[in-house]
C-alpha cells in the first residue's frame, strides 16, 4: 500500500473552504488543465453515497474512473473511494482543520495501490508520487486563487447569472467558478430538450432569433460568451468568415434586445465578449480602452460585435464589453494549439517575433468577469489582458527552450492566408487600464508564473495571500 499526504493552508475559515468543496463545479475546478479528464456522470455532491464517474483519456486509451463518497462529516471531512478505475485501490480523505482564528489547514491523505504486477510496483510508485505532487501543487494554487477572488466580494449578495457559451473553455470555467462561490448559474442552451431536462437552463437559438425571455427575468447579470470559433484549417473561407461575424453580432443583438425589452426585473448588468482584435495590428503602440479601432476583418467584426449591445445600453443596463486577449490554458484556446508544434520541436519565433501577445491567465479571466458583475465603475470596453504583454519571441522563449529556426511570415501567409495574418502575425500591446483603475488585482502578472501554473511545471504553486478579515 502506497501513501501520499499533503497539507495546505488557506487564510479562510474552515466552513468557507468546506462549502467550496461541497458546491457544484468544485471537482471540475480542481482537475488540472493538462489532464484529459471528463466527468461523464454525477449523483449528488460529496455526501455519503454520492458518486462521480469520469473518463480518463491518454492517447488511444479511454479509462473509466468511478468514485463513491463516504465518511462525510459536515465542515470537517469527506472521503472518495474508487469503485472502478486505474488503481487496484484508491482512498482519498480530505480533512479540514482550523488553523488559528481565521485559517484552514486542508489535509489530503491518499492510500493507493498501483494496478501493476508486484514486480512493477517499484517503477509505478515514484511515477504516481511525482504526478500527485504536480497535481496537488496545482490544486492548492487553484483553490487559493478561487477563494481569494470570492473573498473580495464576501459582503455582497450572491448573484443569479445567465451564461451563453457555458460549454466552451471560458464559459465552462466561469460556470464552475461561480457555482463554487455560491452563485446560481443559468446556462443558455440551444436545445429545447436540454432546457426541459435541466431545470436551471434557458432555451435560445440566435440563428432562429428565438429565446425564452421569461427565463432571464429573475437574473441579476448576463455574461455573453458564445460565438463561432475563429480557427479553421487550412484557412478562412467566405462562409467561415460570415459565420464568425453573424454568430457574434446576431447573438449579441438577441441578448441585448431581450434584456432591454423585459418590463419587470431585468438584469442589471450585461457582460459581453469582444476581443483585442478590435485594435487591429498596431505594432508597439500602447493600446488602452481609449484607443481607436484598427483595420482588418477581426477589427470590423469586433466593432459590429460591440455595437450590437446598443439596445441594452439605451435601456439603462450597465454593459461591460470584454476586449479579451488569449486566455492561457492547455485545455483549449491559443495555448493548446501552439503546444502541439512546440512539442514537435517547432519553437522558434513566428514572423518578426515583435508582435505583442496580450495574454491573460484563465483564472484572471474568470476573476475579471466576476469583478465586472460586482464593480459598477466598470462600464463600456475593458481590456482583458495581463499588465505585461510580451512579444511573440519572448512568449516562445518562456514557453520552452526556443529553436534557432524561426517560422517566416511568408510561410504563415501562404499556408494560412488571412487567418494566419490576423491571428498569428498581428499583435496588440494592450494595457488593462480600466481594470487597474477599478482596483482589480491580477493573480498572474508575469507570463512565466502563469505558464508554470497552467502547465504544472512549478515545484510549488503557492501564492502569498492577505489574511482573511470578516
Amino acid at each position: 500500500m502506497q501513501r501520499f499526504r499533503q497539507e495546505s493552508r488557506f487564510p479562510v475559515p474552515p466552513p468557507d473552504v468546506f462549502a467550496w468543496h461541497e458546491r457544484p463545479g468544485a471537482f471540475e475546478r480542481l482537475v488540472p488543465p493538462w489532464a484529459t479528464v471528463h466527468v461523464r456522470g454525477r449523483r449528488g455532491t460529496i455526501r455519503d453515497g454520492d458518486e462521480v464517474v469520469m473518463e480518463l483519456r491518454k492517447g488511444p486509451l479511454h479509462l473509466t474512473w468511478h468514485l463513491r463518497h463516504r465518511d462525510f462529516v459536515d465542515g470537517e471531512a469527506f472521503t472518495d473511494e474508487q469503485l472502478e478505475g486505474p488503481f487496484q485501490r484508491w482512498v482519498h480523505t480530505h480533512r479540514f482543520r482550523s488553523d488559528g482564528e481565521s485559517g484552514t489547514t486542508l489535509i489530503d491523505d491518499i492510500s493507493w495501490e498501483p494496478p501493476t504486477a508486484e514486480k512493477l510496483d517499484a517503477w509505478a510508485a515514484p511515477v504516481v508520487e511525482r504526478e500527485l505532487k504536480r497535481l496537488f501543487a496545482f490544486r492548492e494554487r487553484r483553490l487559493q486563487n478561487d477563494l481569494a477572488l470570492h473573498a473580495r466580494w464576501r459582503d455582497r449578495a450572491r448573484l443569479t447569472v445567465a451564461i451563453t457559451g457555458s460549454s466552451g473553455l471560458i464559459g465552462g470555467a466561469v460556470r464552475q467558478f461561480l457555482t463554487t462561490g455560491g452563485h446560481r448559474v443559468v446556462p443558455l442552451v440551444r436545445s429545447r430538450d436540454v432546457a426541459r431536462r435541466e431545470p436551471s437552463a434557458v432555451y435560445w437559438n440566435p440563428e432562429r432569433n428565438e429565446i425564452d425571455a421569461e427565463g432571464l427575468r429573475e437574473v441579476d447579470a448576463v455574461v455573453h460568451l458564445a460565438g463561432e470559433p475563429l480557427v479553421q484549417f487550412p484557412r478562412w473561407t467566405a462562409d467561415k468568415k460570415e459565420r464568425i461575424r453573424e454568430s457574434r453580432v446576431r447573438g449579441t443583438e438577441l441578448i441585448a434586445r431581450t434584456v432591454a425589452y423585459l418590463q419587470r426585473k431585468r438584469p442589471r448588468t450585461l457582460v459581453s465578449a469582444s476581443a483585442v482584435g478590435y485594435y487591429g495590428s498596431r505594432g508597439d503602440e500602447l493600446l488602452t480602452e481609449e484607443s481607436g479601432p484598427g483595420k482588418g476583418f477581426l477589427a470590423e467584426v469586433a466593432r459590429a460585435w460591440e455595437g450590437a449591445t446598443r439596445l441594452a445600453r439605451e435601456a439603462g443596463v450597465r454593459v461591460v464589453v470584454l476586449r479579451s486577449g488569449p486566455a492561457l490554458s492547455p485545455a483549449g484556446g491559443m495555448l493548446q494549439k501552439i503546444l502541439i508544434p512546440f512539442r514537435m520541436g517547432m519553437r522558434g519565433r513566428v514572423g518578426s517575433g515583435k508582435q505583442y501577445v496580450p495574454w491573460v491567465d484563465l483564472d484572471d479571466q474568470v476573476g475579471i468577469i466576476l469583478h465586472a458583475f460586482m464593480d459598477e465603475r466598470l462600464q463600456g470596453p475593458v481590456n482583458v489582458c495581463a499588465p505585461h504583454p510580451v512579444p511573440n519571441a519572448t512568449f516562445a522563449h518562456v514557453l520552452g527552450r526556443p529553436s534557432l529556426v524561426p517560422v517566416p511570415a511568408l510561410v504563415v501567409k501562404v499556408s494560412l492566408g488571412e487567418m494566419g495574418e490576423e491571428t498569428i502575425l498581428a499583435g496588440q500591446q494592450a494595457r488593462p487600464a480600466g481594470l487597474l483603475e477599478a482596483g482589480y488585482t491580477f493573480l498572474f502578472e508575469g507570463l512565466e508564473e502563469s505558464l508554470r501554473f497552467q502547465l504544472g511545471r512549478a515545484p510549488t504553486c503557492v501564492q502569498s495571500l492577505p489574511p482573511y478579515s470578516p
